[in-house]
């Protein structure tokens, strides 16, 4: 068992463990109610749900993207209502290849614990190696909202402005996570507006995976990153998406391959073309 991935034979070994906490964070961008509703039929005995619309994600101003990232403090206070402590260990999974349970790594990594894990494979992995489930929905505690919640952020972030300053002598590394076509310009299926930010690199998140939906090797990735990044330090890499979601698909398998230090721009495409002066390509 590595530090970041669990695999289903694994998480059935210390299902019942003390101090284990199992966040099933099931999501579908075009239905909302879905990963609830599949949440209510059945899931892995004992984890809670989170909801990627309702409690991982902050208020939404038409500027500042479909998924910005919620105040820290929110974040944290929500944590302790699930007796989430420093030291718990964590365990996300989802039914969409990793991507919302990336996320949700990457946000709780982000307000300071370290001890989290994705589900290597995700529901479908666990269904597979003939884990059992349950219907039983479980609730977290209700903690005041007065209750103070001290958060130092782990996790670096950049924003718009920053990227737009340094587009002409640049100092990051941008990494879109999009599909191809989206990211070239040809499809938009979610913005408004199609294309990419000037200067940034296209790494699908379907490159980070294997056929089953698993991660491929620590080693295999590192060899796909350091020969897109040629020799680039991963410390100016800046990884962005649609709106901040499966951008951390791509800080994940950076990390698995043992390249820590990527930033996210949480806005991402979303954000960055609701001010029409930023320069997109195609123009």
């Amino acid at each position: 068992m590595s530090k970041q991935l669990i695999s289903a034979t694994e998480l059935q070994a210390m299902l019942h463990e003390p101090n284990v906490v199992i966040f099933d964070v099931r999501h579908d961008l075009m239905n909302h109610r879905l990963g609830r509703q599949h949440y209510m039929q059945a899931h892995i005995p004992g984890a809670y749900f989170l909801d990627n619309e309702a409690e991982l994600v902050g208020e939404t101003t038409g500027t500042n993207g479909r998924h910005p990232l919620p105040n820290p403090e929110d974040l944290a206070h929500l944590m302790l209502q699930y007796q989430v402590r420093p030291d718990t260990r964590i365990v996300i999974y989802d039914a969409s290849q990793g991507h919302m349970a990336a996320r949700a790594w990457w946000m709780l990594r982000w307000v300071g614990f370290t001890q989290v894990m994705i589900l290597d494979g995700g529901w479908q992995a666990w269904l597979a190696a003939g884990g059992v489930t349950d219907s039983q929905v479980e609730l977290p505690q209700v903690l005041p909202k007065h209750q103070t919640v001290i958060v130092h952020v782990q996790q670096p972030t950049v924003t718009a402005q920053q990227i737009v300053a340094q587009l002409d002598q640049p100092e990051y590394t941008l990494i879109d996570a999009r599909a191809a076509e989206r990211y070239r310009g040809e499809k938009e299926p979610i913005d408004p507006v199609a294309g990419h930010i000037p200067g940034a690199l296209n790494r699908p998140t379907s490159a980070n995976l294997q056929a089953d939906g698993t991660f491929k090797s620590a080693e295999q990735l590192r060899a796909e990153f350091d020969d897109l990044l040629n020799e680039t330090s991963v410390g100016s890499v800046v990884c962005y998406c649609g709106s901040g979601i499966t951008a951390c698909h791509n800080l994940f398998a950076l990390e698995l391959a043992g390249l820590s230090g990527a930033k996210l721009y949480p806005g991402s495409w979303s954000e960055w073309i609701a001010d029409p002066s930023r320069p997109r390509l195609p123009e």
